[in-house]
């Protein structure tokens, strides 16, 4: 087995279940998307999603009042 694999397999026990379970959903993600080569769309959401976070907390910042 691969180092990487045993690695998972072993965290995955020590985890909590709920996280176990979101690791497992976001690695049948990378896999899904590695078969149909299309790793790069990966790449481009995670950009897009830190922009946005990016974004939303410079609109909360613009819109606290710092009057007080």
């Amino acid at each position: 087995m691969d180092i990487l694999a045993e690695k998972l397999d072993k965290k995955l026990h020590e985890w909590k279940p709920n996280i176990a379970s979101q690791v497992r959903q976001k690695i049948m993600e990378i896999i899904d998307l590695a078969d149909h080569d299309v790793l790069d769309i990966m790449q481009s959401r995670f950009v897009e999603q830190e922009v946005l976070n990016i974004l939303e907390c410079a609109g909360n910042w613009f819109y606290t009042d710092n009057s007080t």
